[in-house]
């Protein structure tokens, strides 16, 4: 039994595959739709289920909102252009650094700093939070005492205008304390001043069905900076026109357009800000050379004022022009290099000493020096080291690998600046050795003048010198003044955030459209499912396609839409119905298989019960009686008998009791309530059918039948469970195999040509019944060949409203 289910199971498997494999070349479209109809209400309830979802989807997720600015990078300094004042940060790529800028955390800090997002204020629903930014009844002052505080929630109840409590659930554990409005409450975590602001949309949420609650929660600066960092989008809009496009995502409708908009401000003053402190760091150093060298100017016309009383000096130098002049030169060359080498060695000490370089002030420090081209690039890899330390540091922690790693970096850049100083140094010190000997062998050439003459020429050409270097700075902070308030930043904001007045996600045609498809998707998928399952014989095309013997259809039996008792008689209470004239179709159609003179033997089996074989006997028996032609029906299905609940008939005395010579036949015979027609139950079920039947007795009575009758029909057991009904089969002048509609399995076929091959019946021939006519609409064609004789019989179907729809067809099918 085991063995013959796996057989089963494997048959059925192998039918399975094979229906896959040749899916798309016996796409049968009428079973397809026939199976959709038979399953849509499943298709309804998939549709409503998603809509229901979808709904519920966009009721209860949290809208997210996006604003968005545009802003055109674009530095300008026009008071450097009218001085022709050399731009020390001009940079290359301004617009790959104005988006690391735009996206770094450190300028997310400053951004954060001037918008209040360091508490947030909710209120909480059933299913979910709305923040109520710039919204909120009311306002809280705090001061932290422990850092666990922050991201708590804070319940805050009022009772009245004038107090209230508030409420922390802490590790399961509730905390509550009252508290009046305007004065602080002292909490082991924090001290709290509440404010309020709008009393009357307090009332209004206790007033609601349900009451929702307001809290708020303490943002720590690093995850508010870190959160703002994953909606932040920037990117490159318009390469060619500088464009930048700067978009932002939030719950919150209000809060995406302020902190877009707090961007574009604060980047703007920051590029002011940061080009401003530059030029302040350069006049700083302006000023401390100043001082030094108006000192050094001072003393030098004190010097030459008191030599010029005490010796008696007058202005007459013609002598000493040409060699002063010279002089002059060689000594404005030694201070320029002194110069650079002060700079240099502050620059020095500035590495060496701090452990937090600015890079800005040695980039003042070396402006307008012929040092700058050689220092600058040190110093600039430098400050990009230290920046992406600085941004590291956010994301890290200070031991870790990561930031050794840059420090290590950093510690190579310093080495390296400290030997590039070391080297320009030597080589300044060269030089200057050169100059200074050069001066003296100019001022030993003086030696020769009077001593008085030299001294005061030494005087004035030290006067010289330091006038004309302090003029020089005095320009030189002129210029940089003028450039730091002649500075305006060009970066124009080409469109402002505005405040969204419609969600980006979800949305509501796109969800609808997607829930839609799904549930399409899903029912297709259920559909082909099933299709590929239907393992059920629906036309004789399948019975013609499956089988491997010719074997002759007489035609279908339409399916009645009437409540039909057990196996009754209908030909004769509706003679004009389709289920009348497919039995008349198929009473002609005999007629083509065997046409000679004499008594007719006409037996019907099936493969399993329930296939609709005794309501065929019957009603071809009557359709045939309608012919004028004597018929009888013997019931020879012993095991599970019908007939006589077909006519409502006794059963004590049948073919059962005439097998075994208990009863007479003509006891035995029963009269209907049709002309022509009489029929044998199947009598007390006996113990041995199959011995019964084929004994020498039945040919007896089959024999005694046919004197007296026309055609005899027997309504033999089903073949496929067990073989008392071949025996008749293979004797019969009309044999006869009746399948089920949408109830026979396809492997039944197989029993078909069981007979056909190796039980020689070669007469077989196959009527289909409870045939679904509705699917016909659907363009499947249940015919075959012939036995299609009923088809004309549409004009004659009167079954109520069923025949107006089938008339409206058969119009519109002659159209």
């Amino acid at each position: 039994m085991l063995q013959e289910d796996i057989s089963k199971t494997s048959e059925n498997f192998e039918r399975y595959k094979e229906r896959i494999s040749n899916f798309s070349g016996e796409f049968e479209l009428g079973l397809f739709l026939f199976i959709a109809r038979k399953n849509l209400i499943w298709v309804i309830t998939l549709f409503v289920l998603a809509l229901t979802a979808s709904y519920l989807y966009l009721r209860y997720t949290p809208p997210t909102y996006e604003s968005h600015s545009i802003i055109q990078i674009q530095t300008s300094n026009q008071a450097n252009k009218v001085l022709n004042v050399e731009n020390i940060y001009e940079n290359r790529n301004e617009l790959s650094e104005a988006i690391e800028l735009l996206r770094s955390k450190v300028f997310l800090k400053r951004v954060i700093n001037k918008l209040p997002l360091d508490i947030s204020y909710f209120n909480e629903g059933t299913f979910k939070a709305n923040e109520l930014y710039r919204g909120s009844p009311f306002h809280v002052n705090y001061k932290i005492k422990d850092e666990s505080i922050i991201g708590q929630k804070i319940y805050v109840h009022f009772n009245s205008a004038n107090a209230g409590y508030i409420e922390i659930i802490k590790n399961k554990i509730e905390f509550k304390k009252e508290f009046k409005t305007g004065d602080w409450i002292q909490l082991p975590e924090i001290d709290i001043k509440i404010n309020l602001l709008n009393f009357a949309q307090i009332q209004n949420l206790s007033n609601q069905v349900k009451q929702n609650l307001t809290y708020f929660v303490i943002n720590s600066m690093d995850g508010i900076v870190s959160d703002c960092s994953q909606k932040l989008d920037v990117k490159l809009l318009n390469e060619a026109a500088k464009t930048i496009l700067i978009s932002y995502k939030d719950l919150n409708a209000l809060k995406t357009t302020d902190i877009i908009n707090a961007i574009t401000d604060e980047y703007t003053n920051f590029d002011v800000e940061r080009k401003s402190e530059s030029s302040k760091s350069i006049i700083g150093f302006i000023d401390q050379q100043l001082d030094v060298v108006y000192d050094r100017l001072k003393d030098s016309e004190n010097s030459i004022q008191e030599f010029k009383k005490t010796n008696k000096i007058n202005e007459n130098q013609d002598i000493t022009t040409t060699n002063i002049t010279r002089l002059n030169g060689l000594d404005d060359q030694i201070i320029a290099l002194e110069m650079e080498e002060s700079v240099l060695s502050k620059i020095e000490k500035n590495i060496s000493n701090s452990k937090a370089i600015d890079t800005y002030s040695l980039l003042a420090m070396l402006a307008g020096t012929s040092l700058e081209s050689n220092i600058s690039t040190a110093v600039n890899s430098l400050h990009k080291l230290l920046i992406q330390k600085e941004e590291m540091l956010y994301e890290v922690t200070p031991n870790s690998e990561a930031i050794k790693a840059i420090d290590y970096q950093i510690n190579i850049q310093k080495n390296l600046l400290k030997e590039s100083i070391k080297s320009v140094k030597e080589n300044l010190s060269i030089r200057k050795k050169d100059l200074q000997s050069k001066t003296l062998e100019f001022e030993g050439k003086f030696k020769e003048l009077p001593e008085n003459e030299v001294e005061y020429a030494r005087l004035q050409r030290l006067y010289t010198i330091n006038e004309k270097y302090y003029t020089l700075l005095l320009e030189k902070k002129t210029e940089y003044s003028i450039s730091k308030a002649g500075f305006v930043s060009q970066n124009l904001v080409l469109e402002k955030a505005m405040v969204p007045s419609s969600p980006i996600s979800p949305n509501r045609k796109v969800t609808f459209i997607g829930y839609s498809l799904a549930a399409l998707l899903i029912s297709l998928v259920l559909i082909v499912i099933k299709y590929l399952a239907h393992n059920e014989i629906t036309s004789l095309n399948e019975i013609t396609k499956h089988t491997h013997a010719s074997i002759s259809i007489l035609g279908i039996v339409p399916k009645s839409n009437q409540n039909i008792p057990v196996s009754q008689l209908l030909v004769d209470k509706n003679p004009k119905s389709l289920v009348a004239e497919a039995f008349r179709s198929i009473r002609t159609n005999l007629q083509f298989i065997s046409n000679e003179p004499g008594a007719k033997v006409i037996a019907l089996t099936s493969t399993i019960s329930g296939e609709g074989k005794t309501f065929v006997a019957i009603n071809l028996a009557g359709i045939i009686a309608f012919s004028g032609k004597k018929v009888i029906i013997l019931d020879l299905d012993m095991r599970k008998p019908k007939i006589h609940l077909g006519f409502n008939a006794d059963n004590s005395i049948g073919m059962s009791t005439l097998l075994i010579g208990k009863d007479e036949l003509h006891t035995a015979i029963k009269h209907s309530g049709l002309d022509n027609l009489d029929f044998i139950t199947a009598g007390p079920i006996p113990p041995n059918p199959s011995e019964l039947i084929i004994s020498s007795k039945m040919e007896e009575i089959i024999t005694h039948l046919k004197a007296i009758y026309d055609v005899i029909i027997i309504d033999n057991p089903p073949v496929g469970l067990v073989s008392d009904g071949i025996a008749m089969i293979q004797k019969a002048d009309y044999p006869i195999y009746i399948f089920r509609a949408d109830y026979s399995k396809r492997n039944f076929i197989q029993n078909v040509d069981r007979l056909f091959n190796e039980a020689n019946i070669k007469k077989l021939s196959v009527i289909l019944n409870g045939v679904d006519i509705e699917r016909k609409s659907y363009g499947y064609n249940y015919g075959y060949g012939y036995g299609y004789g009923y088809g004309y019989g549409y004009g004659y179907y009167d079954d109520g409203a069923k025949s107006s729809r089938i008339k409206k067809r058969s119009f519109f099918k002659k159209a």
